[in-house]
């Protein structure tokens, strides 16, 4: 057995690589020509002999490599690899030291953000830098309890904003994942907080489906007073049934009038970044009704960029509030109908009325449909499918606008 004066006076003999003095248990110290003095455990391993580094001395004097002697027995005996569970314990030490909520949750940013929508990029960050940085960021993410952390979402929830709360603890709830994958905390405590704040019901879009409501909606429409390019959207909104930002921004350089077809970049369409910068075009077929709208419009604003251009500027399209109000003014709240809900009004009826493959109507809508093995169908499938429901829906809108043919839904 070692005593520390021996382990203080030792030194490693003239012309030898190294001195080692025994202790006990497998356990030495091992000195090296330059007077740099450390531990080993011995082990064996399959039958052959190996080391464990315990620290260096006198950082570790001899009572403190014996602890860890024998708590690397222990491991043995509970079959767990000491070796490993030594280097484990210094990569999550290292990983650990110093960090705080704010520079995992910007490290988290970092990795996830560039294959992200620029819209859900502002989003998530605005998320971190106005409810949870201010609050948490300064902490040690390891460190943080649950309800320290619901406290401070409920201060969101507190604004007023139930689904903005929501957004925030989603945010933490994967900042808090990517710490526990990186080693940086133990658990993800945001779980622990599911069910803690007020449920908030999102509300649907306002959106006409009665036939005979619809129909005297599009004749409020059709004798719209109001200027002739916000009434040309009105007429579209309806009969395209694509998302008001994508129409209201629409480009003449993506019609190709005579061949009755509307080509929207991939930049253009709600996508993550990687669908708007690698994905194909959502392509709309145009019916004749909407081709014969755009050729009066062509008249108007063919010399420039957008299809509705602005008042104060041409190179700014009408804002959505001017569809809205232009709807308002016909009569039609957001409650009964908006801009983005003609899109849930031609799902409706397309579907129960004029009896359309869903999976068509879907690939119109641009939505990404998967089928029973989880493959996504894609976005500019079924075109010849879709310019034949294009068409039928423009009629039938005719007809709804003159009260005839009216189809009832079908009754169970």
């Amino acid at each position: 057995m070692l005593t520390d004066a021996e382990c203080r006076n030792a030194t490693c003999p003239p012309g030898k690589k190294r001195e080692r003095l025994t202790d006990s248990g497998g356990l030495y110290l091992e000195v090296s020509p330059n007077g740099r003095k450390r531990w080993f455990q011995k082990l064996y391993k399959d039958g052959k002999e190996t080391r464990m580094a315990l620290g260096s001395y006198p950082a570790v004097g001899l009572t403190a490599a014996r602890k860890e002697q024998k708590a690397a027995k222990l491991k043995k005996a509970d079959g767990i690899d000491p070796v490993q569970a030594r280097k484990l314990d210094k990569i999550k030490q290292a990983m650990s030291e110093g960090e705080t909520f704010e520079h995992v949750g910007r490290e988290w940013f970092g990795k996830k953000s560039p294959l992200w929508s620029g819209h859900h990029q502002t989003r998530e960050l605005r998320n971190l830098e106005k409810d949870l940085f201010p609050w948490v960021g300064k902490r040690r993410i390891a460190e943080i309890e649950p309800v320290e952390l619901l406290m401070h979402v409920r201060k969101v929830e507190a604004r007023g904003s139930l689904d903005v709360a929501h957004r925030v603890l989603s945010t933490a709830r994967a900042v808090f994942a990517y710490a526990v994958a990186t080693g940086k905390a133990q658990r993800n405590i945001a779980v622990d907080l599911t069910g803690a704040l007020t449920p908030h019901r999102g509300k649907h879009f306002g959106a006409i489906t009665d036939p005979v409501k619809l129909g005297e909606l599009i004749r409020a429409i059709r004798g719209y007073k109001g200027g002739l390019i916000v009434r040309a959207a009105l007429q579209l909104t309806p009969m395209l049934f694509q998302r008001p930002t994508e129409l209201r921004a629409a480009e003449w350089s993506e019609f190709d009038l005579d061949g009755a077809l509307w080509t929207i970049q991939a930049k253009r369409m709600k996508r993550n970044r990687d669908g708007k910068e690698n994905g194909d075009p959502h392509l709309v077929p145009l019916p004749a009704q909407a081709v014969a709208i755009l050729r009066e419009l062509h008249h108007l604003t063919g010399d420039g960029v957008l299809l509705f251009p602005g008042e104060k500027s041409r190179n700014i399209p009408i804002s959505d509030n001017t569809l809205r109000a232009a709807l308002q003014t016909l009569g039609y709240g957001s409650d009964v109908q908006t801009v983005h809900g003609f899109r849930a009004t031609a799902r409706t009826l397309l579907d129960e009325v004029l009896e359309f493959d869903p999976l068509v109507i879907e690939a119109q809508l641009a939505h990404t449909v998967k089928d029973a093995n989880g493959r996504a169908y894609n976005r500019t499938t079924y075109l010849k499918q879709r310019a034949d429901m294009m068409q039928r829906w423009a009629d039938y809108l005719d007809k709804l606008a003159t009260g005839a043919d009216v189809i009832e839904f079908k009754r169970a």
